[in-house]
């Protein structure tokens, strides 16, 4: 099924963009929350009328994530981690701790946002992205130290 999104979706897309998704999925979450509308010819004309609302809409959006990109960057998280005599970690680091120590330092970040392949399980200095917007993605430098 295809409809117009009329707020950003990271998974989907842009506001404005015309996206293809499954029934369940429009009828059941996009419709209901109104974060989209079928794509009619209506709806149609009505996006072509609001089109320059949006690319405004756009462009704060985008503006205000590379203010917080450049924040961001270069930011470095401690993190502290119990380990054993071998400097083995007992548990491992998380993308929770990450949102955790950026939180700590009054950075608000969701955990989807940070772009942790897999859990850190040792100690040292790691380079991590954190995706603020669609196409901006500061790197963050986490520390992993021992207790």
């Amino acid at each position: 099924m295809k409809v117009i999104l009329k707020e950003t979706i990271e998974s989907l897309g842009l506001v404005g963009s015309i996206v293809n998704v499954s029934e369940g999925y429009a009828r059941n979450y996009l419709l209901p929350q109104k974060k989209a509308v079928p794509n009619t010819p209506q709806n149609l004309k009505m996006l072509e009328r609001e089109k320059v609302k949006l690319e405004i809409q756009i462009a704060k959006e985008k503006g205000l994530a590379e203010e917080i990109a450049k924040k961001l960057e270069g930011v470095v998280c401690k993190i502290n981690a119990k380990v054993s005599e071998e400097d083995r970690l007992y548990g491992s680091v998380s993308v929770r701790d990450i949102v955790d120590s950026l939180a700590a330092q009054g950075f608000t970040v969701e955990k989807s946002m940070v772009l942790l392949g897999e859990p850190i399980k040792t100690l040292g200095t790691f380079t991590v992205p954190v995706r603020v917007y669609k196409g901006v993605k500061p790197v963050i430098t986490v520390e992993v130290v021992p207790e």
